[in-house]
């Protein structure tokens, strides 16, 4: 879970809101967490996904691939045990990812008044 937690600090670092990580290990073979973020406007969503990114490569673990970039509503990255979708209000309210996996177990993420997340053990 330690990758969800650096996923959601690096969006942190760009003001991303509503930030919630799920466990879905014992839900799907396809992966191990899902970080939800959300942005306030197509770019923000965007400037998210490539902090993110960044974050990933500096980690020597590369995205597999990254989608709707373009767009700016659902930026899905794929880092393969862990996915993470950064939407814009709209979309996420539409998706609604936490009520459709509201069988995962959240992962607590702390945090610090300046931002940082200060993560806990998941639930």
């Amino acid at each position: 879970m330690d990758k969800a937690r650096a996923i959601a600090a690096a969006g942190l670092e760009r003001q991303a809101e509503r930030p919630v990580a799920l466990d879905v290990s014992q839900l799907t073979s396809f992966c191990e967490a899902f970080v939800i973020l959300t942005g306030r406007s197509d770019r923000q969503v965007r400037a998210i996904a490539d902090a993110i990114v960044q974050s990933l490569k500096q980690a020597g673990d590369a995205p597999l691939g990254v989608e709707g970039t373009d767009e700016g509503r659902w930026v899905l990255i794929d880092a393969n045990d862990v996915i993470c979708h950064v939407f814009d209000p709209e979309a996420r309210d539409q998706y609604d990812l936490e009520r459709l996996w509201s069988d995962a177990r959240p992962i607590e993420l702390e945090l610090s008044e300046d931002g940082e997340a200060n993560v806990g053990a998941a639930r």
